[in-house]
């Protein structure tokens, strides 16, 4: 069966209204296969929706992602009630997800006219995001996390991940573990810094609460003439979490010299200005449901959530790269060095990192 064809059932499922009029693939993130669809209404009007086909290889319960993703995009929808929110469509049913003949997972949202910024060097973009997802803790600071599943069970936990990575390297199923013995290495040697995060909450110390957990800069969508953050988009992994990991990974992605994936990765790392705009967006959102521990934790947090993101890229290329969509042989390579390029960067500046995040308010 053709795309178009494909499309064109899955929107009728959700109960989308009018003509089909055609679609255009967005290329943009490494997990789904994402489309934006036009329709035209009997009176004329055009309008535009985006249909996912998930990734169950890397969502292995994605009836329980959809639990999540509308539990919270409705808190949310109800608190911003005359702005702009993301909203997943339903079927008949009230079903926000279908299986198609293939048994292949979609899903369909609204479309949000808007744009978004892989990188930027715009103070004003850069509080905007610290500040979109600072909102989005605050949002759901409300909403209890004990009625979200935990969707990728272990995702942030750095132990686990660390443990998952030596161990495949030791089995070497497809004979790579030799050519990445630097980055094994180092890893190894900042692995009781980068689990502290998780070892801190599980002695009591830092609180669980609704996390989004893939806090790059792409996924805030911009007005384009106002350049105000619209919406959070992509929540897969939104699930019980630590405040660290969004603000980890967000520092980790908007703060980086260059793109995530660099194949120059001796540029990588941290550009401590842009980390002063996005924390105090971030903090002027926050600052005031956090606890001492939590701020404490900031700063070692990108440190943390940069180490455990390399050691994933390097253990899906370890295993044949079969999470991560890449581009070429050596894709998860290059963002494997370049997050760990990143991470030394983030090392070394940790106490002006700390330094920065206390002196926010």
């Amino acid at each position: 069966m053709e795309m178009k064809d494909k499309l064109r059932k899955v929107c009728e499922a959700f109960r989308i209204e009018g003509k089909f009029v055609g679609y255009e693939q967005i290329k943009a993130g490494n997990v789904n296969w994402t489309y934006k669809v036009t329709y035209r209404r009997a009176g004329g009007q055009v309008k535009q929706y985006i249909v996912q086909r998930v990734n169950t290889y890397a969502f292995r319960k994605p009836e329980q992602l959809m639990h999540n993703a509308d539990l919270v995009t409705e808190h949310i929808r109800a608190k911003k009630q005359g702005q702009t929110a993301l909203h997943y469509h339903h079927t008949q049913e009230r079903k926000t997800f279908i299986y198609d003949e293939e048994n292949c997972f979609w899903r369909l949202c609204n479309f949000i006219p808007s744009i978004t910024y892989s990188e930027t060097l715009d103070e004003k973009i850069l509080r905007q995001t610290g500040a979109a997802f600072g909102e989005f803790q605050m949002l759901l600071s409300d909403f209890p996390a004990t009625e979200l599943y935990e969707t990728i069970p272990n995702f942030h936990n750095t132990p686990k991940r660390l443990e998952t990575l030596f161990a495949d390297a030791a089995k070497d199923p497809r004979g790579r573990a030799a050519e990445v013995r630097e980055e094994l290495a180092y890893i190894a040697s900042v692995r009781e810094e980068a689990e502290r995060l998780t070892r801190m909450h599980e002695q009591g110390r830092l609180p669980i609460r609704v996390t989004h957990n893939d806090t790059k800069i792409n996924n805030v969508l911009f007005d384009e003439n106002t350049h105000e953050a619209l919406a959070i988009v992509d929540l897969d992994t939104v699930m019980p979490g630590l405040v660290g990991h969004d603000f980890g990974d967000g520092i980790r992605f908007a703060t980086n010299f260059v793109a995530e994936d660099c194949p120059d990765w001796q540029r990588a790392g941290c550009d401590l200005e842009k980390f002063r705009q996005f924390t105090e967006g971030f903090l002027s959102q926050v600052s005031g449901m956090l606890t001492i521990e939590e701020r404490r934790s900031l700063a070692l947090s990108v440190f943390a959530i940069t180490v455990e993101l390399a050691s994933r890229f390097l253990d899906d290329y370890l295993v044949g790269d079969l999470y991560f969509n890449i581009h070429y042989p050596d894709h998860n390579l290059a963002r494997t060095r370049c997050q760990l390029a990143m991470a030394k960067d983030v090392h070394r500046k940790l106490p002006q990192m700390q330094a920065i995040v206390d002196a926010c308010r």
